[in-house]
């Protein structure tokens, strides 16, 4: 197929060609289901990673049907059928490698997003203002403007929108909050999200041609136009800042979830973080080893993040018996709890004997379809604001990080006090936005 690259006006076809279906979608609002069937009609968008899972997941969802898949890779689409779909005995979907075409196509309920992270609000507010309901991998924003106008927009367009930040769905996970505030550990004070995971140099990688079948301009979307290179492509622009957020954005965002859903907290007053990319000599720019403290005075709590990346300890013994360290600590005065996936362990007192614990999966694929299908957006195990909420701390950690210095916060306006090279960070300013891929001002 020849590659062709989206002009103004195909993002003004685009959106003159969606307004039957936003204007449908605000007046039917999500207080009952009104679709064509009994089953919602879901497209993935992204389908080399993280993709593939959702494929798997809505396949198994039987009040789901899943109709399309969309990659700006063609050769990605063609394997992710025949391996995932067409060979399991199900029909091949729809195919589309234009997002925006892909959102006109008025069959579709729902889209799923498994995109780099420097699309996710955007393709995501596009979603709402289609008609379409929207589950957006983690992180649901690259900074935090942007995840703010993602929520303006669900609420506007009255959509479900769902963030991937899956622990939120486990059984176990949810009864040990609960038991947090039921006072199992006493007053708890502190909390920390760890994210050892054992990552491996990405070492440099040339400038060289677009290869066959990439629709690259479609892949750079809002990022800044830069030569194709196989470090900026697939997984490895996790670790780069025009278009990831580094492993605190990456697994670390879980951890963070589960943190500040614990504490029962939303921003900090205050965030100081100090890290670097250790070792390697490579195309890396975010870092490697990163440790984040933030401060409730308020709520006289305090929120820890750290972040390694090679030889380490297992803290709590998180993740005894494997390379990597993933969890959560929460300190009380009457003892300590550890999550690791979704089970929770106490230790009560100062012998630190062993206290309640627990265990339970959880699918936030079903409670997407669920909360669709009921129409309520209470009924999700995590709404867009608590995910744009998530999200907000690791990029306040990562402002502190890259201007290297303590960070004040004001919280209500989701802005940095007095600092200007720091806000800018909080509006991705040193990125901008490319046109035609603009997260707009007002949705």
């Amino acid at each position: 197929m020849e590659q062709r690259t989206e002009s103004k006006n195909d993002r003004r076809h685009f959106l003159k060609t969606s307004a039957t279906a936003l204007a449908a979608a605000q007046l039917m609002g999500t207080s009952a289901w009104a679709g064509a069937n009994e089953k919602v009609r879901v497209a993935v968008v992204g389908v080399h990673g993280q993709g593939r899972s959702h494929v798997r997941q809505y396949l198994a969802i039987k009040e789901a049907e899943l109709v399309a898949l969309c990659d700006v890779d063609e050769s990605v689409l063609d394997k992710a059928s025949e391996e995932l779909i067409v060979g399991k005995g199900f029909p091949k979907p729809k195919f589309f490698w234009n997002y925006q075409e892909l959102l006109e196509d008025p069959s579709i309920d729902a889209v799923s997003f498994a995109t780099p992270n420097h699309w996710h609000s955007l393709q995501a507010i596009w979603g709402c203002q289609a008609g379409k309901h929207v589950y957006v991998e983690k992180p649901l924003s690259h900074n935090i403007w942007e995840g703010r106008q993602l929520v303006k927009a669900a609420r506007k367009y009255n959509r479900i929108v769902q963030h991937g930040t899956n622990s939120r769905s486990s059984k176990g996970v949810q009864e040990a909050v609960r038991l947090l505030r039921e006072g199992v550990i006493g007053e708890v004070y502190m909390a920390k999200g760890l994210c050892y995971k054992w990552r491996d140099t990405i070492n440099h990688t040339p400038d060289e041609p677009v290869p066959q079948g990439v629709h690259y301009d479609q892949w750079m979307g809002p990022a800044p136009e830069r030569p194709f290179s196989r470090n900026r492509f697939h997984y490895n622009w996790h670790w780069q800042w025009p278009y990831g957020n580094g492993d605190i954005g990456n697994q670390g965002i879980h951890q963070m979830d589960v943190t500040r859903w614990g504490l029962g907290v939303k921003l900090p007053s205050k965030v100081q973080a100090m890290g670097r990319h250790f070792m390697f000599e490579d195309d890396q720019t975010t870092p490697n080893v990163l440790l984040a403290s933030m401060e409730y005075p308020e709520e006289k709590k305090m929120l820890v993040f750290e972040v390694r990346h090679w030889v380490t300890n297992h803290e709590g013994e998180i993740g005894e018996g494997s390379s990597n360290t993933t969890g959560n600590l929460f300190f009380g005065s009457e003892g300590y709890m550890v999550i690791e996936g979704g089970s929770y362990r106490t230790y009560l007192g100062k012998e630190r004997k062993p206290g309640p614990s627990g265990n339970g999966g959880g699918d936030n694929w079903q409670n997407f379809i669920d909360a669709i299908l009921s129409g309520d957006p209470q009924t999700q195990n995590v709404d867009v604001e608590d995910g744009h909420l998530s999200c907000a701390l690791f990029h306040l950690a990562n402002i502190a990080y890259r201007v290297g210095r303590t960070i004040e916060v004001d919280i209500e306006n989701e802005t940095v006090k007095n600092d200007t090279e720091a806000q800018r960070l909080v509006n991705d300013g040193d990125r901008g936005y490319r046109e035609p891929y603009v997260v707009p001002k007002e949705v």
